[in-house]
């Protein structure tokens, strides 16, 4: 078991484009569907897999281009780590200053290492100044508890 960590930012209106975020249905339109719903599964089905904004649901992480992972660790603290550290880094721009309570923070990176090491996922989303939005994660991998049946896109 692994944890792979991933970093999205940008704006909050991008963050909020939840069709390309939402993975495409597993079977598509019936036949005689309206052509505009046939197009769109076909746009959800070509996007969802190589859009970077973060998965509605974390474990699809995984399906995402390999180039999105900024960290791979073999053990839960060390990819807790690296969550606090971005909790650091980004803290003085989260747009609530509860949000940037470092006793609160170092719970979180305390729980993160707890969940991880159980096999969950962890995912933590922060406003920020001008309006962005800040979208960490880390997915355990190999087999993923939510989603085992997602490949490691580190194999």
């Amino acid at each position: 078991m692994h944890h792979h960590g991933y970093l999205w930012t940008g704006p909050k209106q991008r963050f909020d484009e939840e069709a390309v975020r939402r993975p495409p249905h597993p079977e598509p339109p019936p036949a005689g569907s309206r052509p505009e719903l046939i197009q769109r599964y076909r746009e959800v089905l070509a996007e969802f897999p190589v859009v970077d904004l973060p998965p509605l649901e974390t474990a699809y992480w995984l399906v995402k281009p390999r180039t999105l992972v900024r960290g791979t660790w073999g053990e839960s603290k060390e990819a807790a780590d690296w969550l606090g550290e971005r909790f650091a880094e980004f803290a003085p721009r989260f747009s609530s200053a509860a949000e940037r309570d470092t006793t609160r923070l170092a719970a979180l990176v305390n729980a993160a290492v707890e969940q991880l090491h159980g096999g969950g996922d962890v995912s933590h989303g922060f406003y920020l100044e001008r309006p962005s939005y800040l979208s960490l994660a880390l997915v355990t991998c190999s087999p993923n508890k939510a989603r085992p049946e997602l490949t490691c896109p580190a194999l």
